[in-house]
């Protein structure tokens, strides 16, 4: 078997994984378990949890064919799903509350460990997100606001907003499906 090379994109990578080599799982980690890391991290709070969810998302990753790299980047789905896990950890912990108020208190150049032309791509990233966002209706906007930008659970949204939960479920997955057709491959 050839050996492949660092260089492969994300997408060759998925279908070598696919095809049973394992070479390609390890240039996948080496590219994104920092990503990973940092985010759960972030989230966590905690190294050790941390790592130990990093170690569960490439896992679950290679023994799952879910991801498609017609739909997403790697890295989005990725953090998609670590952003996902850790939340879902930190509820079965009971500690979410503590966490969101302590990572609300910090600031994003407490997190920060990009260079700067990360944080260029960054900034020009969020800027296409804002612009897409300003495209949803106002609730739909004011919705997806609420859960990815404040950590704000369905649930909680509906009760806040005194709207019923599949109201508030509705307006998500139509503005997400939105966002989706307006970012295209603007967003890696």
């Amino acid at each position: 078997m050839a050996s492949i090379s660092t260089n492969t994109s994300d997408a060759q990578l998925v279908q070598q994984l696919r095809a049973g080599h394992p070479q390609a799982l390890s240039i996948l980690y080496d590219r994104y378990s920092g990503l990973v890391y940092s985010l759960a991290l972030k989230v966590l709070n905690q190294s050790s949890e941390a790592e130990d969810l990093t170690q569960d998302i490439f896992l679950n990753f290679w023994k799952q064919e879910q991801f498609d790299p017609e739909r997403a980047a790697l890295s989005t789905y990725l953090c998609v799903m670590t952003r996902s896990r850790a939340l879902n950890k930190l509820k079965s912990s009971n500690s979410r509350q503590r966490t969101l108020e302590r990572l609300q208190t910090n600031t994003p150049e407490e997190f920060s460990s990009l260079t700067p032309l990360e944080q260029a791509s960054q900034a020009e990233q969020e800027q296409t997100v804002r612009a897409a966002l300003s495209q949803l209706s106002d609730r739909q906007r004011q919705i997806l606001e609420m859960n990815f930008y404040h950590g704000i659970s369905h649930a909680e949204i509906s009760r806040q907003l005194e709207v019923p939960l599949g109201t508030v479920k509705t307006n998500a997955r139509q503005g997400l499906l939105k966002l989706r057709k307006l970012l295209g491959g603007a967003i890696a």
